[in-house]
């Protein structure tokens, strides 16, 4: 990973346009080609970003005060994430190695094993395909089908917030690659589910479900699952 921290402006050209004035910045460039902007706020979700396949140009740029400008150019789209550096601050570069991935605490582990066990809970005639279903950025947590043969993927929370839905998002476009799989739809299932979670994944077709730990456990009040 390289992290460079530069005073810099950022110009995104595709279908929409969007413009970040000149300002300190946290640039990060990991190792899949994916380039996002930082400010010195937010928990996780960058001002700008582009994923991959995307490719990073770096030429000189000596114009209204800049000393480079750097262009990230995505394979298929075409679009172009423009970012004019005023003043690089600090630049260097990290080898991360293989990621082991989350784990995940005893009762979200507990959960998966006894959703995974009566996957019938969320529906008659549900199948299971595989717990920890293998994907490029990490597992999800259960693939299943539905009654009709339609591909699940479900995602299990002890507490659903916003960073889980968008957690599966990027699960469900990965696999909805896959064209032995897709079309995939997601599921997100807690404990509790933060109301704001709801709304962002009622918005992207996610369906929410509220687990019941202990009717789970015991299995006979299914319908407290809904």
């Amino acid at each position: 990973m390289r992290l460079v921290i530069a005073r810099c402006s950022v110009d995104y050209a595709g279908k929409l346009t969007a413009h970040l004035p000149m300002a300190p910045r946290l640039i990060l460039i990991k190792a899949d080609g994916s380039v996002s902007i930082h400010a010195d706020d937010r928990a996780y979700k960058p001002l700008n970003w582009m994923n991959p396949p995307c490719s990073l140009r770096e030429e000189p740029f000596e114009e209204n005060g800049a000393i480079a400008r750097w262009t990230v150019t995505h394979g298929k789209s075409g679009e172009r994430l423009i970012l004019t550096i005023e003043e690089i601050l600090h630049d260097s570069s990290h080898e991360l190695g293989l990621d082991p991935g989350l784990r995940k605490d005893g009762v979200e582990a507990h959960l998966q094993e006894l959703l995974a066990e009566h996957i019938t809970t969320l529906g008659d005639g549900w199948s299971l395909i595989r717990r920890e279903y293998p994907t490029a950025i990490g597992p999800v947590d259960i693939l299943c089908r539905d009654a009709d043969s339609a591909t699940v993927a479900v995602e299990i929370k002890r507490r659903g917030e916003i960073d889980g839905v968008e957690q599966l998002t990027r699960y469900l476009e990965l696999l909805n690659r896959d064209p032995h799989l897709a079309p995939v739809r997601g599921i997100f299932a807690a404990q509790e589910i933060k109301p704001q979670a709801r709304v962002l994944a009622v918005d992207r077709g996610i369906h929410c479900v509220t687990l019941d730990y202990d009717a789970l456990r015991g299995i006979e009040h299914e319908g407290t699952l809904f």
